[in-house]
């Protein structure tokens, strides 16, 4: 897998662009009314593209497939479902393109912790496994739809053993705490037609996530081989025909020694 990774610079400039703009952006939704966050959405996809152009394009494929997985998510889990509402009771321009640029910067924590990734999956599965037991044992507001997400996130963690998805838990875990903390999104107390008990934020929140990023991997997987696939197809029936029409001597079974100068 670290054969795969970004660079460790793209990766740095990467976590610090999101986390600052994420920390600005989400503060400055907090002053802003619809046209505003229409702005910062032109501007979170902006930033987007501009760290995009620093991967290498099967990353970028891959943060993209995110964007439109998680924004069918959104819709489903905030318009449709209610599980959370915006502080507009709407899904702010910003969104989408931001599960992009979470995406990114999970990636590049398993990036700059690929000579510790068990240190990282360590710290993620104990982190979520606190949380969720926390939820269900000492924190304020109970919160058993977080502690269920948690269950999964961590099965997932120690069978994949993938550091991305330990990145993203993290930087889902502080998104979500910062957010809800400046009211730009607020969970329902509990889970719409189900009615288990969920926190603001629900510790199991990044469960879901992870959810889009494996949809997103399999997306991303998928259509690199149907574009590749119709290529190498095409070279193939191509070398064939060629074959076909080299004359039948002791050389014809390999066609390379006929380019050869002492033809």
């Amino acid at each position: 897998m670290a054969k795969n990774l970004p660079m460790r610079w793209p990766a740095l400039v990467t976590l610090a662009t999101v986390t600052a703009w994420t920390v600005g952006g989400l503060w400055l939704d907090g002053h802003v009314g619809g046209t505003g966050q229409l702005l910062l959405g032109v501007l979170t996809v902006a930033v987007l593209f501009g760290l995009l152009a620093l991967h290498d394009p099967a990353v970028r494929l891959q943060a993209l497939a995110v964007v439109g997985i998680a924004t069918i998510g959104e819709v489903v889990g905030s318009l449709l479902w209610g599980l959370y509402t915006y502080r507009l009771d709407n899904l702010p321009a910003f969104v989408p393109p931001g599960h992009g640029l979470v995406y990114l910067a999970g990636l590049s924590l398993a990036t700059l912790a690929v000579r510790h990734t068990r240190v990282l999956l360590g710290i993620a599965a104990i982190g979520a496994a606190v949380w969720g037991l926390a939820g269900v044992t000492v924190l304020p507001a109970t919160d058993l739809a977080g502690a269920i997400g948690c269950g999964f996130l961590v099965v997932v963690l120690l069978r994949t053993r993938r550091a991305v998805y330990a990145g993203v838990f993290l930087a889902v875990a502080g998104l979500e705490l910062y957010g809800t903390a400046l009211g730009t999104w607020t969970w329902e107390s509990s889970v719409p037609g189900l009615g288990l008990a969920q926190g603001n934020p629900p510790s199991g929140a990044a469960s879901g996530y992870v959810v889009f990023d494996v949809l997103a991997l399999c997306l991303a997987q998928s259509i690199r081989l149907r574009t590749i696939s119709p290529w190498t197809g095409w070279r193939a029936r191509m070398r064939s025909r060629a074959e076909s029409t080299l004359p039948q001597t002791s050389q014809s079974s390999h066609p390379q020694a006929l380019l050869s100068p002492s033809t």
